[in-house]
């Protein structure tokens, strides 16, 4: 089965462009979903992070994603130190979850895919981009942010510009019907490019 690597910064409309694919019956990994439940079942990944960040990034049994999101976002050696904690798990439960897949090929959905060097093992990646003020609108939105924590949270990511370079196919997320059209056409391509075996 081949790896579509699926990336952009926050607000760019990952998720809903994973459903897209999830509705043609592509089998989605949302890497930001499993991380979640590592972080929320793990006790070996919930020790280090409370040796990192303290009791209080911890609220019961699940992470407080409010009081970690200020703690790292604000403080970039913090950043790294948790991605390292967590994203070595997400690697591993990816290969685990990939194992019981079929299909042509899978999305591997991510927001720090060329970050933290995982497009490598991907067989094609896809950029998502839109405009930073329709990005920041649609977090508050959905996050109830401020607009300073929102740009303070797309400091820490790779910008669009550098991410291209390394993108196979690059989608300006703005208007929901393109987009959809677009997610078809990209979709035949991969299938007709995998049986050829050009991907």
């Amino acid at each position: 089965m081949k790896i579509i690597g699926l990336t952009g910064g926050i607000g760019s409309g990952k998720t809903t462009i994973a459903s897209l694919f999830k509705k043609k019956g592509i089998p989605i990994y949302i890497a930001d979903e499993r991380a979640k439940n590592i972080t929320n079942t793990s006790k070996l990944i919930r020790k280090h992070i409370i040796e990192l960040l303290g009791e209080n990034a911890y609220q019961g049994h699940k992470m407080d994603r409010n009081y970690v999101s200020n703690k790292i976002f604000n403080d970039e050696t913090l950043l790294k130190k948790i991605n390292a904690i967590i994203h070595p798990k997400v690697t591993e439960d990816f290969v685990e979850w990939l194992k019981k897949q079929k299909g042509p090929y899978c999305i591997k959905e991510s927001a720090i895919l060329f970050e933290n060097g995982n497009y490598k093992y991907c067989d094609y990646t896809i950029l998502i981009t839109a405009p930073e003020e329709i990005k920041i609108k649609r977090v508050m939105k959905r996050d109830q942010l401020t607009i300073l924590e929102i740009k303070s949270r797309i400091k820490n990511q790779w910008s669009d510009d550098k991410k291209s370079f390394l993108a196979d196919t690059i989608i300006e997320n703005i208007k929901l019907e393109n987009t959809k059209e677009y997610i078809s056409k990209i979709h035949l391509y991969l299938l007709e490019n995998i049986n050829n075996g050009k991907i």
